[in-house]
Parts: C-alpha cells; structure tokens; sequence
C-alpha cells in the first residue's frame, strides 16, 4: 500500500550573517510545537511541486514560481505505533519568492542563521538530513519513529547513528 504524500520547503535567503532559512512554529496539527518547514499533505491527483506552492502560499503567505522550486530529496517516514501518520515527504529548496513571510493559522514563521538552527524543537530526524539538503545535497532516507511518536529510532542510513530500518514486513 502506497504511503500518503506530503510535501516540504526550506526557503532560503542572505542574511547579514550568512545564509537563513525559514522555519514555522507549528501552531496544530501533526508537529503542533514543533519547527518545521512549510508544508503539507498533496491533494488527490496533485503533483508535489504544486502542493509545495499552495502551502508555501497557505502557510506563510509567499507566492513561488514552480521553476524556483528544487527537489532535494525525499523521506519515508514510518510510524509503526501509529501508521496513519506514516507519509513519504517531497523536499524543495526554494531561494525566490515574492512577499514577506506572515503567521497563518498552521504556523508562526521565523528565520534562522544556518549555523544556529534549534534541531532541538524539530522533529528528531531533522539533524540527520536537513544539514545535507539545505547545503544542496539530494536526500533519501528512511525513518522510523518509536512509540512516543516523536523520536526516530531507527534509519536505513547507517550515518545517523541509529539502528538499522527492519526489512519490509516485519513491522506490523
């Protein structure tokens, strides 16, 4: 059975003291607390890149040009505790758009220094691959999450330092 879709973006700019990205404090929802990128799940028969506009636009009130969209990997996430969150996550960098970013009622955006960014208050996952997208290097990467929903306790990238992902099947 194929896993729902969803979609993420890390918009990048220059900043005075290097280069930032845009992070949202998710106000509800899956990740209610957390940081995160802006996105969301793809509508029935949408094409991620166009999902990845409409929650850019939804979430924080940029306008992107598909073009300016640049696929830079995609995760499984699995949730054996709790399969309806598994999903499989389209990542875009995006370095142009039009506007300023604005609260929605999903999240409150904010800017971080490359260098500084608070892994700490995302999902734990994020440490392993975001480093590696946002420095422009294509992800794909598998993970699973324990039972208290938040902590990735498995991967089937040997660098990030956790246990190996279990072959197919042997989750349920």
């Amino acid at each position: 059975m194929a896993l729902p879709q969803v979609c993420v973006a890390y918009l990048l700019r220059d900043g005075a003291d290097g280069i930032e990205v845009l992070l949202g404090r998710k106000k509800l929802g899956l990740g209610a607390g957390k940081l995160v990128g802006l996105g969301g799940k793809l509508e029935p028969g949408e094409h991620p890149r166009r999902a990845t506009i409409r929650e850019i636009e939804e979430e924080a009130g940029l306008f992107v040009d598909i073009a300016a969209l640049r696929h830079t990997g995609l995760l499984t996430y699995l949730f054996p505790t709790k399969p309806s969150w598994s999903q499989e996550s389209w990542v875009y960098l995006c370095r142009e758009w039009i506007g300023e970013p604005v609260e929605s009622d999903e999240l409150v955006p904010e800017w971080f220094a490359l260098d500084a960014i608070p892994y700490d208050e995302m999902w734990s996952d994020a440490r392993h691959w975001l480093p590696f997208a946002l420095a422009g290097e294509f992800v794909r990467k598998s993970f699973i999450f324990g039972a208290d929903l938040s902590s990735a306790v498995a991967s089937d990238d040997p660098a990030t330092g956790l246990p190996p992902v279990p072959p197919p099947g042997s989750l349920g």
